[in-house]
């Protein structure tokens, strides 16, 4: 797990599973960037880069590699000129995916102005590895 101030002891102490969860997915793109991979399959990082409106290229790394030491997110190095790297879920990834679809789906309810209409109502498959999808 990577480290920051939530991966503590005291933290910890508190409620382990929340703890753990909140040391994985500190980080102020995080979700984003897990919801996109999830949501087109793969993202390669400028991909990533021009979908998140405002996030730093070093940041950007920081986060992919803490998603990727975490195991939520795969790094594939092609040995191509210029190299390409694409991110992919991991098992783990795709078993967070049912959260991040009901956090989509409370965010739509609770905290979109009236009449937002969501882009990915339709063709919406953010299953798991084990249900067969990402």
């Amino acid at each position: 797990m990577s480290e920051n101030k939530f991966s503590g002891p005291e933290a910890l102490a508190r409620c382990v599973p929340m703890s753990r969860l909140q040391s994985v997915l500190s980080g102020k793109w995080k979700i984003l960037i897990l919801w996109y991979v999830a949501f087109y399959k793969v993202q390669r990082f400028g991909q990533l880069l021009r979908r998140l409106d405002g996030v730093t290229q070093s940041t950007l790394t920081k986060q992919l590699r803490e998603l990727e030491a975490d195991g939520f997110l795969r790094r594939q190095v092609y040995p191509e000129v210029p190299p390409r790297v694409e991110y992919t879920l991991t098992e783990l990834g795709g078993g967070f995916m049912p959260v991040l679809e009901a956090m989509l789906r409370w965010s739509e309810a609770n905290l979109c102005p009236p009449g937002y209409v969501s882009p990915y109502k339709e063709g919406l498959d953010l299953r798991g590895p084990e249900d067969g999808a990402v």
